[in-house]
């Protein structure tokens, strides 16, 4: 099993922004508003903090979820975030940001963590499918739409590219 001592800082705080970064692919790609930005943070979350008390989680997993639990992690990933969105100047652009991101973490897995990397990435794409469905798209005042819109759709077949480059 690979806990943190195998990556460098600057590595660890990309394997830390991660998860974050995979829910705001999908608020990037399809903005629903400030209510379906906060369902689909609280969606993120929520596959976060269920990993927590998940006894067959992966390892890497669960060291990356006690990680958020601290100050210093929680500080670590936002820095991180912010690196990869800085100067971003459209939901396009940092959506693009988000996924060459996601790809150098996949990346990085792959290399350094080659038995914890499907696990990793996986979860990495439910935090993705959580924010996806945690608000419909479209309609008017919560009527109609779709529970997934084809751009986030998109965004999620992008995720699973960005994560899985060889499939």
């Amino acid at each position: 099993m690979v806990d943190k001592s195998a990556f460098t800082p600057a590595e660890w705080n990309q394997v830390l922004a991660a998860g974050m970064l995979a829910g705001m692919a999908i608020s990037t790609a399809a903005p629903s508003g400030i209510f379906g930005m906060i369902k689909e943070g609280l969606a993120s979350t929520g596959v976060v903090l269920s990993t927590a008390q998940d006894a067959n989680a992966n390892p890497l997993v669960k060291a990356v979820v006690a990680e958020f639990q601290t100050s210093e992690g929680r500080t670590a990933a936002r820095e991180g975030i912010t690196s990869v969105v800085s100067g971003a100047t459209t939901p396009a652009d940092a959506e693009a940001r988000i996924l060459a991101a996601l790809k150098s973490v996949a990346g990085l897995l792959d290399a350094k963590a080659p038995e914890d990397a499907p696990a990793f990435k996986a979860w990495l794409q439910s935090i993705g499918e959580a924010a996806a469905n945690a608000s419909s798209e479209g309609g008017f005042l919560g009527f109609g739409g779709v529970q997934v819109s084809d751009a986030e759709k998109a965004a999620l077949a992008d995720i699973a590219k960005a994560l899985n480059p060889a499939a």
